[in-house]
């Protein structure tokens, strides 16, 4: 597995000698392991940082579990998130998963048990975001894209060489069509960055993308952006 194909957690735990031994053993599994020892540093992380998952403990100072994973999930962020707690009552588990928490474990936990649910949990996120594949080829306005060939012809009747990321960015956007892309997505999934730069590079791809497939590239139909978001491939709204 390529560094950029590994699985990346973030590991929020405020007992160190916890952290130390979970972070070992998720790293022996093949993860890349960021750590936090509280929400506030949990939040911090997840607005610089693409994961996979997160494995939140519950007592914490600063910021506790359940609040961390609440306001993950107000800033309308995915990311699976597995909850551990010293707090075993049925009460507990309720507030926890309905703050967000897609799983809980009580401690102490079997080690066995917790790379299970690990394993799970990005697994099935995985299948979520991998949505049904558009295919080879794909075809909007008069506009045809060869994702194999990395080639395109426009509207002009004109041959565009397309470069190995212009074709994978406008396969993840088609792919998602009339939905917003995040830059943060764009980034993981084309660049493979897990930690975001300060870059234009999409927006000039964009900017290309318009000048290829675009009858007026300042007005464009098809490529959106959403300021401070991402952007959208816009096609029969």
């Amino acid at each position: 597995m390529s560094a950029t194909n590994k699985a990346s957690i973030l590991l929020v735990e405020d007992e160190e000698h916890l952290l130390d031994a979970l972070k070992l053993n998720l790293e022996l599994e093949g993860y890349e392991v960021t750590t936090a020892g509280d929400g506030v540093a949990a939040l911090k992380a997840v607005e610089n940082e693409y994961f996979d998952l997160i494995i939140m403990d519950v007592m914490m100072p600063e910021m506790d579990g359940i609040s961390a994973t609440e306001s993950i999930r107000i800033r309308k962020n995915e990311v699976p998130i597995l909850m551990l707690s010293a707090k075993n009552t049925s009460h507990d588990r309720v507030l926890g998963l309905k703050k967000g928490a897609d799983d809980y474990l009580t401690k102490p936990f079997n080690l066995e048990e917790l790379l299970l649910r690990v394993e799970k949990l990005i697994e099935k996120n995985k299948k979520i975001q991998d949505k049904d594949s558009i295919g080879e080829s794909y075809s909007f306005g008069n506009n045809n894209i060869d994702f194999k060939a990395q080639e395109a012809v426009n509207f002009k009747g004109e041959k565009i060489q397309l470069s190995k990321k212009e074709s994978m960015l406008l396969h993840l956007l088609i792919e998602n069509k009339n939905e917003v892309v995040t830059r943060e997505k764009i980034l993981q999934v084309v660049w493979g960055y897990n930690v975001y730069p300060t870059t234009r590079t999409i927006d000039n791809f964009i900017l290309n993308f318009r000048k290829y497939f675009e009858e007026d590239s300042r007005n464009p139909v098809y490529f959106h952006s959403a300021r401070g978001v991402g952007y959208r491939f816009v096609e029969g709204e």
